[in-house]
């Protein structure tokens, strides 16, 4: 009895303990489900009572996006700070699909607005119906660059046409139309391909990239960081407020190595002809100007060209499009004679005591090759023969040459090869050799073509820059310098990114003695009486220089047709290359005029008021840079 009495009190006592365990399981439940309801009622009454009225707005009428900022292009300067590139505001037309609707209905109001903005309402569904991939909360282009009437006339509606929006954004603005344009360049849209390409990071289609000239080359330094804000818009897409803003960063400033003063008189002297010029400081390198006529607006590729326009660049047979100072293949004519010269001085061929009668043509196996001089010079040194560009005594010099060491001479001072200059489609031009002829045509050299090479005809071409290389190179002393287009690359603040720095690239093949007696005979060609050059005297300053009258067609025996009478196309091209003063020179320049005639006549003036310009700083000069600063200030406060 005893052992059942346990049994019976140890049941009941662990019947007891299980209970107890039960209930405080129960107890600790109950705990935290009350305070999981209480603590999402206080997050109710927090969002409900609390806040309540705020939020309720923004969940009828409002929501949160996010928009990109685009950063302002890098200006562009001359080497005095003088602005030739700006940016101005601009005011695109936009719709965002999501808070227009109903679409149709907010197009048809926009389009009574079709006088201010010259959309039609079927042109804006058009470019809506092209844009159907994209996110309705994106928004479509409808209207690029509007005027501020159009701005004015959607401003005053905007409450009456939802998902309407009108963004500013700087654009593009060459200050001085067409001037420059072959070495500043332009922007235009970027393609498909670019984009894939990786070169533009950060862009998107619809972006403005450079694509020719310093825009292009400098595109990394002159393109800046996009921004953007965290905006608050209402039920019609307006803008209620702005939540964060990250700013965008602008490009950087390039200062060009160009003056604008001489980079002005420069186009002003080739107005109206197809050539080029290009001057230089013979010290450094530094591009002082670099002109191609005639020029284009850049404007119009920023602005929207039409087809009409762009058929009238591209069709215009004096090649707008091409910038001819770099990229322009002419026969060098008598400016190549300072490479038959060099080479003969250097061979021994010639001394400064060396003569050669000049009757006036020169007979060479069964051919007679004429003198431009038809009663000739008589007798002729190097002296001589640099001064009046005797045709007759480089004749015989470029024959006991040949073709090949005339090559080896021309190549060394940098001709037939690129000057390195950092803009795109440089050309090289061309130096013949007597295996590059066979190589070409299948046909032997003829001894008889050399001559023509020496005079700087027959197959010679070179570019307007190559020559005006050589001709710093000569005024020097002997250094090829590249040719720089960069002064510097600075932040906004002014702080110093990156600075230009001349480079040599080579001596010319002429020792100190063959330098000299060039010199003296380059100097004579302006300052003799009987010189070629002497059109291109300064009184006070002394130039030198050389001419040169290239051939486009061969020279004729028939001496009845006057130059009046011969067609334009058949006229010659000019040259003349030049530098000053003769004596520690500051300036180097080459100047081609496209079927001009002769050198002397119609590029040696051109030289001159170039060299005048620079060196005198004349009123011209003076009144330009007043008027160019005046023109960039209030340019600049545009934006």
């Amino acid at each position: 009895m005893k052992k059942i009495s346990l049994r019976s009190n140890l049941s009941k006592y662990l019947k007891t303990a299980d209970s107890d365990w039960y209930k405080q399981r129960v107890v600790r439940v109950m705990f935290c489900v009350a305070g999981a309801f209480l603590i999402l009622f206080a997050r109710l009454f927090y969002l409900q009572v609390i806040h309540g009225q705020e939020l309720r707005r923004l969940s009828e009428n409002n929501c949160i996006r996010l928009q990109t900022t685009d950063s302002s292009r890098g200006m562009i300067f001359d080497r005095n700070g003088i602005p030739l590139v700006d940016n101005r505001p601009a005011f695109d037309l936009s719709i965002i699909l999501k808070d227009a609707k109903p679409v149709e209905r907010t197009i048809e109001k926009l389009s009574k607005l079709s006088k201010q903005i010259n959309v039609s309402e079927s042109e804006l569904m058009s470019k809506i119906g092209r844009s159907k991939d994209i996110s309705s909360y994106k928004p479509i282009l409808l209207k690029q660059d509007m005027g501020r009437d159009a701005l004015a006339a959607v401003e005053v509606r905007k409450f009456d046409l939802p998902g309407i929006v009108v963004d500013v954004k700087p654009r593009r603005h060459y200050i001085y139309r067409q001037s420059a344009a072959h070495l500043i360049g332009y922007l235009s849209e970027i393609n498909s391909d670019e984009l894939k390409s990786g070169k533009y990071p950060g862009s998107k289609g619809g972006d403005f990239i450079g694509k020719f000239g310093v825009e292009k080359a400098f595109e990394p330094f002159l393109r800046g960081k996009r921004g953007g804000r965290q905006v608050e818009v209402n039920v019609i897409g307006q803008v209620v407020r702005v939540l964060k803003t990250v700013d965008a960063q602008p490009g950087q400033n390039i200062y060009l190595t160009i003056d604008h003063t001489v980079q002005k008189k420069a186009e002003v002297l080739l107005e109206g002809t197809a050539g080029a010029v290009v001057a230089m400081d013979p010290k450094t390198g530094n591009i002082l100007a670099l002109v191609s006529s005639p020029s284009f607006d850049q404007n119009t590729f920023v602005d929207g060209m039409s087809h009409k326009q762009w058929n009238s660049l591209i069709s215009n047979p004096l090649r707008p499009m091409e910038n001819k100072a770099i990229q322009g293949e002419y026969p060098p004519a008598s400016t190549f004679k300072i490479i038959t010269a060099i080479a003969g001085l250097e061979e021994g061929i010639i001394d400064k005591n060396t003569t050669f009668y000049c009757p006036g043509y020169y007979k060479y196996g069964n051919r007679v090759y004429r003198c431009w001089r038809r009663g000739g010079h008589g007798s002729v040194n190097i002296f001589k023969a640099l001064a009046q560009s005797c045709d007759v005594f480089f004749y015989q010099v470029g024959q006991r040459l040949g073709v090949d060491r005339l090559a080896f001479y021309a190549k060394a001072s940098g001709l037939g090869t690129p000057t390195g200059i950092n803009l795109d489609n440089e050309a090289a031009g061309l130096i013949p050799t007597a295996a590059w002829k066979k190589r070409r045509t299948g046909i032997a050299w003829q001894k008889g073509e050399t001559l023509s090479i020496a005079i700087g005809q027959g197959y010679n071409l070179t570019t307007p820059l190559q020559m005006l290389v050589l001709t710093s190179a000569m005024a020097n002393g002997g250094t090829r310098y590249k040719p720089l287009i960069l002064e510097s690359v600075k932040t906004v603040s002014g702080d110093i990114v990156i600075q230009g720095k001349k480079q040599a690239v080579g001596k010319l093949p002429a020792g100190k003695t063959t330098l000299e007696i060039i010199k003296k005979g380059l100097w004579e060609v302006v300052n003799n009486p009987k010189g070629t050059g002497r059109i291109a005297h300064i009184k006070g300053i002394d130039v030198s220089g050389k001419t040169g009258t290239a051939q486009v067609v061969g020279r004729t025996n028939d001496s009845t047709q006057s130059e009046t009478d011969r067609p334009k196309h058949h006229t010659p091209h000019a040259w003349f290359v030049a530098y000053a003063p003769s004596v520690d020179p500051q300036i180097a320049v080459a100047v081609l005029v496209e079927h001009g005639g002769h050198g002397s006549s119609a590029a040696g003036p051109i030289a001159r008021e170039i060299i005048r310009a620079y060196l005198e700083k004349d009123e011209y000069g003076r009144q330009l840079k007043a008027e160019s600063s005046k023109v960039g200030a209030e340019s600049s406060k545009q934006f």
